[in-house]
C-alpha cells in the first residue's frame, strides 16, 4: 500500500503509475511526460511555486539519507537507525499531504482521490504503525521502507524539478523508472514485515480499537483493520509492478522520442 506509494511513484507517468506520482498511479509529477502531445503546464507563479517545493522536499529526504548514513558510521550498526531521523521523516512525510491541495486546486493535474490514498497510505504508516507502537521502531522492518522511500522520494522530487524547469538529465529519468525493480519490492517488504510485528502489540493494548456496548452500538477491530491492509498487498502488489514494468519500457524504449518532450 505505502510501498505502492512509494517506488510505485518512481516508475509512472503522469497519473499512470498506479501510486503516487507516478509510480502510485496519482500523484504525478508537474510536467511529465505521458505521451506524444504536450500538456498545458501551471501558470508562472504555480510553477514557481511547485519548483520550491519539490527542491524543499528533495532538501528534506536528502536530509534523512544523510542522517541515516551518519547514524551508522557513528553507530557501526544499522540497527536502531529509526530515531535518528525520526523528526524529519515524520515532517517531510506528512508535508507531502499538500500534493492533495496541489491537485485539488488543479496546479497539479492527478486524481486527488488517488493522491489522497497513496498520500495517506504513508501517513498512516508512519503516524498510525510506527509512531503508535513503539515497539516496532528497533525494527529492521522500518529501516527497510526507510531507505527505500528515501531513494524513491529523493528521485521523484528531483524529477519533478527538472522537468519544471524543462531540462531533465536523462541519468534521473533513468533512474526514476528503473531503480523500482528493487525499490517496490524493497519498500513492500518493510511495510508488511513492520506491520505484522506490530499486531501483538495492537491487540494486547487493543489500540485504537472500539468494542461493544456503546452509545453508538459501533465496535472496530484495529488488528483485524491491519490484517486486511497486510491482505490487500496480495492483489495490488503483481498488478502494480507489472503495470510499472510496463511504463519503463514505454519510457525508456525509445528515449530519442521522448528526449523532445522534456
Amino acid at each position: 500500500m505505502a510501498a505502492a506509494a512509494a517506488a510505485a511513484a518512481v516508475a509512472s507517468g503522469s497519473s499512470a503509475t498506479g501510486m503516487k506520482g507516478n509510480g502510485s498511479g496519482g500523484r504525478a509529477g508537474p510536467s511529465e511526460a505521458g505521451g506524444p502531445r504536450k500538456k498545458k503546464g501551471p501558470g508562472p507563479l504555480a510553477t514557481a511555486y511547485l519548483v520550491i517545493y519539490n527542491v524543499v522536499l528533495t532538501a528534506g529526504w536528502l536530509v534523512i539519507a544523510v542522517g541515516l548514513v551518519r547514524a551508522y558510521l557513528a553507530k557501526g550498526s544499522y540497527h536502531s537507525l529509526y530515531y535518528s531521523i525520526e523528526k524529519p521523516l515524520k515532517f517531510f512525510q506528512t508535508g507531502a499531504l499538500l500534493e492533495i491541495l496541489h491537485c485539488a486546486i488543479g496546479i497539479v493535474p492527478s486524481s486527488v482521490v488517488l493522491t489522497s490514498f497513496q498520500v495517506m497510505s504513508r501517513v498512516f504508516l508512519i503516524w498510525a504503525v510506527t509512531h503508535s507502537v513503539k515497539e516496532v521502531q528497533n525494527e529492521d522492518s522500518v529501516l527497510l521502507f526507510v531507505i527505500a522511500w528515501t531513494i524513491t522520494e529523493i528521485i521523484r522530487y528531483s524529477f519533478y524539478t527538472f522537468s519544471l524547469l524543462n531540462h531533465l538529465p536523462y541519468i534521473i529519468k533513468w533512474a526514476r523508472y528503473t531503480l523500482f525493480i528493487v525499490l517496490y519490492p524493497m519498500g513492500v517488504s518493510g511495510e508488511l514485515l513492520t506491520i505484522y510485528a506490530a499486531l501483538p502489540f495492537v491487540r494486547q493494548a487493543s489500540l485504537y480499537s472500539i468494542s461493544l456496548p456503546n452509545k453508538y452500538n459501533f465496535s472496530f477491530d484495529y488488528y483485524a483493520f491491519l490484517i486486511l491492509i497486510m491482505i490487500s498487498y496480495i492483489p495490488l502488489f503483481p498488478q502494480l509492478y507489472l503495470h510499472m514494468i510496463h511504463q519503463r519500457r514505454k519510457v525508456l524504449s525509445h528515449p530519442e522520442e521522448h528526449k523532445k518532450y522534456e
